[in-house]
């Protein structure tokens, strides 16, 4: 029986957003100490030895009391004194017996029994000799007086021996208090809990990402918190800043979400189950065929993704049916994270979920709802025929799906298979001549394995493997895709020599690390102007022998300072289009010169520019326009013989309030041996917030 989840990822742009930027992210829960949440053990304890008599009192219990008991002294008892009243412990904990007492907060007004300020003080009350004979030599610290006056009138409330000041009979001394340990907890322990109370909703600030529709700006995606504030997708992005001034916007990278959602299902693919097909933005379908019990079942394999995405920082929810329709709506619209139906009719679950969770658009729901169907359950009881003749057949193609009366076939996503040849040895080969050879054969097996695929290899391993089971690789690149056999064995071959066989090889594999795809390409010119010279040969020679990060070219920049102006790019990577996209209302389309060139040509810039601009001593200049006629280098003292500029260059205020007023005047300068420099002195020479007027060397000439 086939079964179908369904993971639905509501929060997937955000949470990929939160990824890349921690600061957004929600802040960890508070760790609360390990003393806040165990209770204070050490003061239970001192409070049940002072209820059960202390650690002096070694008598067994109801054999009475002994003198030295902690509860029995003086200082105990005026603790007790200053305790509020609802602290205090009953009078049967003390050693007495109350009769009919009546519940404190039930008196009559004007009936307060004796003092109501606490407990009586032992000095107060002395007991006398027969009393304490009566009680067979255990004394307490505080007697309380025999009541000898006559009996209360039946119309009048009397104190229980709860109260303070009360009067009891003399009664027999007694130690069974049934004191309990939830009693002394409850007492002893802070009245609030200590555990954290869980916080509703998302922590974090709201966060949206917004998308341009025409000439608005929506909102393509919010947050938990930013919903809980009514902030919808759809919404103008002006209004959300007017009812949530704090709200941080970001923009929607859908590309970005849909590339990583594929990634997403290939991991998946490679790891819990071969077939898994994208469903929409925020939705996976993994076909749990035959894998479920691979996992410990479909709910325990569910929990474990959940988790794992949770831990990974990924909202998840994830349905589980017969067909791929009902799995769709219990992911979505299920009010349980994780909900999984019993083989069989998925509709009588189905029916009290909205009409939304069979996948119909958005205009058949508004007419539905109109028609008071807002159900699943309503819409599977109409008739078909008017249904169709009224909604056309995609609505009941939708229900028919859930149902499992109309197949719905996975278009599964296929994990890439890396490219690779090998070729192990009966006998190890210890010579260059062997490996060389063999070398050329997997390098012809390779070109025919990335022509099926349709692919260029970009990055090329050979790994060589020795009896004593050490590997040795040799690494090649190429500028652009290739799979020319005969270009890669050549730049293998010169490397053969790098390989130390040892005791002898017994394996060889070409892995490719990198590949492009690598289809027909058009002629781009005149094919009477002759065939273009392919220069990726000789570069791919030359980085293979120096290293790729000493080969490179200048790529412009748009900016005026010269540190700025320049990148590295790769020798063929072809040049960016820095062009803005126009629409076709803009103004500046009707400017037809061609784009300027970034370099402008009266004022050339040096050949070799340094990494960054070097001071210069010794400078003799005249200010503030002509060049310096001598300064010193590295130690090496030039006299300047030819000048030109000054260029002058200011700073770029976006960037930082410093360059606000920064100036740099440049010069081109000649000494007498014929080197030239390109010189610039930092200030005008007029204003001194522009520069401290002195001399650098920001690159040479030829």
């Amino acid at each position: 029986m086939k079964r179908v989840a369904s993971l639905y990822l509501p929060d997937w742009s955000i949470d990929r957003l939160r990824r890349a930027e921690p600061a957004l992210a929600p802040p960890p829960p508070e760790r609360v100490a390990l003393d806040a949440l165990v209770p204070d053990w050490a003061a239970i304890k001192a409070a049940s030895d002072a209820e059960q008599g202390g650690k002096n009192c070694d008598a067994p219990r109801n054999t009475g009391w002994r003198p030295g008991a902690r509860w029995a002294r003086e200082e105990v008892a005026r603790q007790i004194a200053t305790l509020p009243a609802h602290q205090r412990p009953p009078m049967r904990e003390m050693g007495r017996r109350s009769e009919a007492a009546d519940h404190p907060y039930k008196r009559l007004p004007g009936d307060d029994g004796g003092k109501a300020t606490g407990w009586p003080e032992p000095a107060a009350l002395p007991c006398s000799p027969a009393q304490a004979g009566a009680r067979s030599g255990a004394v307490s610290a505080s007697c309380e007086p025999r009541a000898t006056g006559p009996r209360p009138a039946p119309g009048n409330r009397k104190n229980g021996s709860n109260d303070p000041g009360a009067a009891v009979k003399e009664v027999a001394a007694f130690f069974d208090t049934a004191r309990s340990t939830s009693g002394t907890v409850s007492r002893v322990c802070p009245p609030t809990s200590a555990h954290p109370s869980p916080t509703s909703g998302d922590p974090a600030p709201p966060l949206v990402t917004v998308h341009k529709v025409g000439s608005r700006v929506e909102v393509a995606a919010a947050s938990p918190s930013a919903l809980a504030l009514g902030v919808a997708p759809g919404m103008p992005l002006t209004q959300v800043r007017a009812a949530v001034p704090d709200v941080v916007v970001r923009d929607a990278d859908p590309e970005g979400d849909a590339c990583d959602l594929r990634k997403l299902s290939i991991a998946l693919a490679r790891r819990w189950t071969p077939v898994v097909a994208v469903a929409d933005a925020q939705t996976l379908f993994l076909d749990l065929t035959g894998v479920s019990h691979l996992h410990g079942g479909e709910e325990a394999m569910a929990r474990r993704l959940v988790r794992l995405l949770a831990r990974l920082g990924f909202a998840a929810r994830v349905g589980i049916a017969d067909t791929a329709g009902a799995a769709w709506a219990c992911a979505h619209f299920a009010p349980s994270a994780i909900t999984s139906l019993p083989p069989g009719d998925p509709l009588p679950a189905l029916a009290p979920l909205p009409v939304a969770a069979l996948r119909v658009e958005e205009h058949a729901q508004e007419l539905l709802r109109r028609l008071g169907v807002e159900t699943v359950g309503q819409l599977a009881a109409l008739p078909r025929a008017p249904l169709v003749r009224r909604f056309g057949r995609t609505l009941a193609l939708r229900l028919d799906q859930a149902a499992g009366r109309a197949s719905e076939p996975l278009d599964a996503i296929v994990p890439p298979v890396a490219i690779m040849v090998e070729q192990r040895f009966a006998e190890p080969l210890l010579t260059a001549e062997p490996i060389a050879h063999w070398i050329g054969q997997l390098v012809s097996r390779l070109a025919v394995d990335l022509a099926r695929a349709g692919r260029g290899a970009r990055a090329v391993v050979l790994a060589a493997t020795r009896i004593d089971r050490a590997v040795q690789t040799i690494r090649i690149g190429f500028a652009r895709p290739t799979r020319a056999p005969d270009h890669m064995l050549r730049l293998l071959v010169r490397q053969v020599d790098r390989l130390d066989p040892g005791f002898g090889i017994e394996a060889l594999a070409l892995h490719v690390q990198r590949a492009d795809p690598l289809g027909a390409e058009a002629f781009d010119g005149d094919l009477a102007d002759g065939e273009r010279p392919d220069l990726a040969p000789l570069i791919d020679a030359i980085v293979n022998r120096i290293g790729q990060r000493r080969l490179w070219r200048m790529a412009p920049v748009e900016s005026d300072v010269p540190e700025r102006g320049t990148a590295r790019a790769a020798p063929l990577d072809p040049p960016a289009d820095t062009a803005p996209q126009l629409v076709r209302e803009d103004v500046r389309r009707l400017d037809t010169r061609p784009q300027a060139h970034p370099w402008h040509p009266r004022w050339p810039r040096p050949a070799r520019l340094l990494r960054r601009p070097e001071p210069l001593d010794h400078v003799m200049a005249e200010m503030p326009d002509y060049p310096p006629a001598r300064f010193t280098w590295r130690g090496i003292t030039h006299r300047v013989v030819r000048g030109d500029g000054p260029e002058r260059i200011t700073g770029e205020w976006w960037r930082r309030p410093g360059e606000a007023s920064a100036v740099r005047d440049y010069f081109r300068v000649e000494d007498e041996a014929g080197a030239r420099f390109w010189l610039f002195r930092r200030g005008d020479g007029l204003r001194a917030e522009t520069g401290d007027l002195s001399w650098y060397i920001h690159g040479t000439f030829g």
